[in-house]
């Protein structure tokens, strides 16, 4: 039995200890909302041009240029914003994460401009065709992960008003921003498909 305690652990066990078990997380979620946006994206595409009614994506869908500047823009304030951090330099933190937060907030509304247009003017919900469920589905989809996102921003970004000491949380700050760039890298996806293979 004595013998037994003192066995060394193998090279597999020592690398599963030493494994960031907050990065294997959110690589976990990464994985699974990449399989989730698939599925969309592919009922999307499988049922385009295959509304028996109007309106058609080719009417009503004007190319969102603005919002998607800015959502883009947002990762690159979001890597700044955590270069500030690691450097110690909350200010430029705090500036940059600001910045990250308005962008996203300027994505959103027009989102939200868009909708209005789409279902005020044109006359197109969820429930008037194909084209209507399937986009309102993966474009909402999007726009639901960048609310969970500007909402843990936010919180970081007040958390850093009240003068916490962020830089403690580098490593958690540092996997928000991964989740935002994945916000980000899915909304080239949804740009693509949507409005340019879609139109």
């Amino acid at each position: 039995m004595a013998d037994a305690a003192v066995i060394p652990l193998s090279a597999v066990e020592d690398e599963a200890r030493n494994l960031d078990r907050g990065k294997v997380g959110v690589i976990c979620l990464i994985t699974t909302e990449v399989a989730l946006f698939s599925v969309f994206v592919t009922a999307y595409l499988s049922f385009l041009g295959k509304s028996l009614t109007g309106p058609t994506p080719a009417e009503v869908l004007t190319v969102p240029v603005w919002a998607t500047i800015c959502l883009l823009s947002s990762s690159l304030t979001v890597e700044l914003a955590i270069r500030g951090l690691r450097r110690g330099a909350a200010g430029q933190f705090k500036l940059w994460l600001g910045l990250t937060i308005l962008l996203g907030g300027e994505f959103l509304r027009q989102t939200g401009i868009e909708w209005r247009k789409l279902i005020n003017v044109d006359g197109l919900t969820i429930s008037t065709n194909v084209f209507g469920t399937t986009y309102y589905s993966l474009v909402g989809l999007h726009a639901s992960h960048v609310v969970i996102g500007l909402t843990l921003l936010l919180l970081v970004f007040a958390l850093g008003l009240k003068g916490a000491h962020l830089h403690a949380h580098e490593r958690r700050i540092e996997l928000l921003s991964w989740y935002w760039h994945f916000v980000d890298a899915v909304w080239v996806v949804v740009f693509t498909v949507v409005y340019v293979i879609g139109r």
